[in-house]
């Protein structure tokens, strides 16, 4: 269900799969003893769930890459037409094409950026060598992040309905500060 729902979010942004995975790492936490400051002894469950939504995350965004790459004229004519997507795709080909894929990793946090940038680096033909590497640490970040959320949520709070709030609230404040920064204009190239 985890990987599903990963997997799907590039073309579903409204599906919440960081929820999810919070919820899962929480109930992980919660039978592993986590919640009453026992050693845990299922360790595995949680890389295990690290690796599932990290992996879902790759191949969703590998999936939107290859139809935005074959997508054609239909694609570009969608894209052209919304100015913000435009921008987007500029801004995206840009930092890729300098080696900054830094924005691939931010965009994993922001709400619906994964799909931005999955889509555009498809429809501008990056190559596939640029993208994967970012969208690897993309994901493993964001999974990383989310799945800790819930563990350390649950060890540190305590009761599993408490630390699933809390995370929750600490995934959609970190997607949020995603958002604003990739808002925010470049800086203008300082002159020598």
């Amino acid at each position: 269900m985890v990987a599903a729902s990963v997997l799907l979010d590039v073309f579903l942004p409204v599906l919440p799969s960081g929820v999810l995975i919070v919820t899962a790492a929480t109930a992980a936490a919660a039978g592993t003893g986590a919640a009453t400051g026992r050693v845990p002894q299922n360790v595995p469950d949680i890389l295990a769930l690290t690796l599932c939504a990290a992996t879902a995350s790759v191949l969703g965004d590998l999936v939107a890459y290859r139809l935005a790459r074959h997508g054609g004229e239909r694609l570009d004519r969608a894209i052209s037409r919304s100015r913000r997507l435009s921008k987007a795709q500029e801004r995206l080909g840009v930092a890729l094409s300098r080696g900054g894929g830094a924005l691939v990793v931010l965009a994993r946090f922001a709400p619906a950026g994964r799909s931005v940038v999955s889509f555009s680096a498809g429809a501008t033909h990056r190559r596939v060598r640029e993208f994967l590497p970012w969208s690897a640490l993309a994901g493993l970040s964001w999974a990383t992040y989310s799945v800790a959320l819930g563990y350390f949520g649950t060890r540190w709070l305590g009761a599993a309905w408490l630390a699933t709030g809390v995370s929750v609230a600490a995934l959609f404040a970190a997607g949020a500060g995603a958002a604003y920064l990739m808002r925010r204009p470049p800086k203008p190239a300082e002159a020598s």
